[in-house]
């Protein structure tokens, strides 16, 4: 009898860590195999209240739709993909399907991270990936050091320096998304109203 062996692709290999995990949100960033766990309450708190917001100040008229978990297919590898906490997208996202259930850049106007146990993906890995990808905003609700950082305008796959926000301020989201919106860093940290 022979056996023959093959090496797992590393989208193969994410599928099983995912089966493994349940809960777990599983992305591949430039090759490697990020699992966040599930998120607390405060997390999605935030999630809530942002797209509530989103679709308070005219998404849907606007011709956006607010997406919270929605594969992002990313150019930084053949199998890359990341799972934004929550996405503003334009409303023909579905004809951008890549595969594995995940959309081109060119069609997210917005992505919003909450950072969890995991949060140097969210504020070192993914500034990085998502300025490649060209997303023209990205919000980053960095709980550990409780500030908001705010990145815009990609270039040469890379953003500016982020601006950032503390307690008691707000966040503008730049008019690129489609809607006028100041975003509470307050409500953007805890999750509430």
């Amino acid at each position: 009898m022979v056996v023959i062996e093959r090496e797992m692709t590393i989208a193969e290999a994410a599928d099983r860590v995912s089966s493994w995990l349940p809960g777990h949100r599983v992305e591949i960033i430039r090759g490697s195999i990020i699992a966040s766990p599930p998120p607390d309450e405060p997390h999605q708190g935030t999630v809530f209240e942002v797209g509530y917001e989103f679709r308070r100040a005219g998404a849907k008229e606007a011709g956006l739709k607010v997406r919270p978990g929605i594969g992002l297919w990313l150019p930084t590898g053949p199998a890359d993909y990341a799972i934004p906490d929550l996405s503003i997208v334009e409303a023909d996202i579905g004809d951008a399907l890549v595969r594995k259930n995940c959309y081109a850049p060119h069609v997210f106007r917005l992505v919003l991270e909450v950072t969890s146990s995991n949060w140097s993906d969210d504020t070192l890995s993914k500034p990085d990936v998502y300025a490649e990808a060209g997303v023209p905003v990205y919000v980053v609700v960095d709980r550990k050091h409780d500030e908001v950082l705010l990145y815009t305008g990609p270039a040469d796959g890379k953003y500016p320096d982020p601006q950032r926000f503390k307690r008691g301020q707000t966040v503008p989201v730049p008019e690129s998304v489609g809607v006028s919106l100041d975003l509470s860093v307050d409500t953007l940290l805890d999750g509430e109203d």
